[in-house]
């Protein structure tokens, strides 16, 4: 745990984590209470800690791809992807776990 927390590339990959689990709670848990159970505090919540989330995400892409030189192609790949559900698990799998190596 400690090791993703000492790099750019590391934190990054925890937050992409963090901020993947927030999107499928708001969209599988919180969106479901707030339509079908008249709930919305729970999207207000849970949508709220998302949005923080997903601004550190942004953030520490850009500065990843300062720091290791990536492309803007990468870069916009891995913003673009974050927006899709399951998409930063994929991401990182894909292309953040093999330059942690």
């Amino acid at each position: 745990m400690l090791k993703f927390l000492t790099t750019t590339l590391g934190r990054l990959r925890l937050i992409a984590f963090v901020e993947g689990m927030s999107f499928l709670i708001l969209l599988f848990v919180a969106m479901p209470l707030k339509y079908f159970f008249e709930q919305p505090q729970a999207v207000r919540s849970v949508g709220t800690i998302h949005g923080l989330l997903f601004v550190a995400y942004v953030l520490l892409v850009f500065l990843t791809k300062v720091e290791h030189r990536w492309d803007w192609a990468k870069t916009r790949m891995l913003l673009l992807i974050s927006l899709i559900p399951f998409g930063n698990f994929y991401a990182d799998r894909k292309w953040l776990a093999q330059e942690n190596q």
